[in-house]
């Protein structure tokens, strides 16, 4: 008998976010508890080191796919907070644009970019 095996949470695909809170979001018929980065490769729970300092390290995996993202966007929980300096030059370099919102804001936001079938990708970070 094997052992249990876990996984890095991942949704292969893009989906809108169907809703959001009590520390997590549902999409696709599915929910997941923390943050989330919905990339063009999919949808992945992302736990920043800290959340109220985002660096770019914590963004690797937007890195990886920058020439299909047009527009950042970023739920930076509650209350909207500017990028730090470091994180705003990288997606620059990138030539991602960025716009930090509330989540909500920001899932909202998304979605409707989505529809529109645009080269949109999102860091959500989770609110109760």
């Amino acid at each position: 008998m094997a052992g249990l095996i876990i996984r890095e949470a991942h949704f292969p695909g893009r989906a809108p976010v169907d809703a959001y809170g009590d520390g997590g979001f549902r999409f696709a018929d599915m929910s997941h508890r923390g943050s989330i980065l919905c990339l063009p490769s999919g949808i992945y729970g992302w736990q920043p080191a800290d959340p109220l300092a985002l660096k770019p390290s914590d963004f690797e995996k937007l890195f990886a796919e920058a020439g299909q993202v047009e527009i950042l966007l970023v739920g930076m929980g509650k209350e909207l907070r500017r990028l730090p300096e470091a994180l705003r030059a990288a997606l620059k370099d990138a030539r991602i644009s960025a716009d930090p919102m509330s989540t909500g804001a920001a899932v909202r936001t998304y979605n409707v970019l989505l529809a529109e079938d645009r080269a949109v990708a999102a860091a959500f970070i989770a609110v109760d």
